[in-house]
């Protein structure tokens, strides 16, 4: 039996999702809360891995068992030996023929940003921080030119493992409310720190550093060097994958509306 797990996670104390030797990543915690309820060892894979401090609103993960349970005592299960920042939001049985991450349409992550004078005090590593005004007209602009199929070098972390630099690209939506600004993405997938990376360029053309034309002239440059630097992970969440209706997933949790 394959069981897949909505997981939302506050990423602030973890070095990321990936399962490291000092066992602070959100993996690790996981397959330990697995792995009491189970008595088994659990081994999951996820819909996309995230880097320490950036935040999951709908982590799907998937293993293997042989140990058949109802949906509602897999979260409750699991929730009863999580820290109180990681929360299993809904479980779904299904066949060896889904996987979580090739069976993904697409990925969608949000950037909180306050735009502010002061900087952030209650919502300190859950927002990222701009000093200066931002302009949307400008940053829309600016994003138009990403949209697309495009060779995303020029924002891609060099250590990014992924083989190649192409992705598609499908929207890129902002919204406003007060001082905070929650700009989406979605694309078919999405390389290491590429997002931070965008959001550096779209702060910079935000203030008026540079026009909306400089992102096309950075995504054509298939360089990183030419881009902004790397945005801080603080805002950002991954709100999660898009999959068929056919396996039944759900498309959010309750977490995603409740952002700015």
């Amino acid at each position: 039996m394959r069981v897949v797990l909505g997981v939302t996670y506050n990423g602030q104390g973890y070095q990321g999702w990936q399962s490291q030797s000092s066992g602070q990543t959100i993996q690790d915690k996981l397959e330990a809360a697995l792995g009491k309820f189970t008595a088994q060892r659990v081994s999951t894979l996820c819909a996309g891995r995230t880097d320490a401090g950036v935040h999951g609103l709908m982590q799907v993960v998937h293993f293997d068992t042989d140990i058949d349970r109802d949906t509602y005592s897999w979260i409750r299960g699991t929730n009863a030996n999580l820290p109180k920042d990681i929360s299993v939001q809904w479980a779904v049985k299904t066949t060896s023929e889904f996987h979580c991450r090739a069976s993904a349409l697409s990925r969608r992550y949000a950037y909180v940003l306050l735009e502010s004078p002061i900087r952030p005090s209650v919502e300190s590593g859950r927002v990222g921080w701009t000093f200066n005004n931002l302009d949307e007209r400008s940053m829309r602009k600016a994003a138009d030119y990403l949209i697309g199929e495009h060779d995303f070098t020029s924002f891609r972390a060099a250590q990014c493992q992924a083989l190649s630099p192409v992705k598609h690209v499908m929207r890129i939506d902002f919204h406003k409310r007060g001082a905070y600004w929650r700009i989406e993405f979605e694309a078919n997938a999405f390389l290491h720190h590429m997002i931070r990376n965008i959001m550096g360029c779209l702060v910079q053309i935000g203030q008026g550093k540079k026009p909306p034309e400089w992102m096309a002239e950075v995504l054509a440059a298939r360089s990183r060097k030419v881009a902004a630097p790397t945005f801080s992970p603080d805002g950002l969440y991954f709100l999660g994958p898009r999959y068929d209706p056919q396996w039944g997933m759900p498309e959010r949790t309750p977490a995603y509306d409740a952002l700015p």
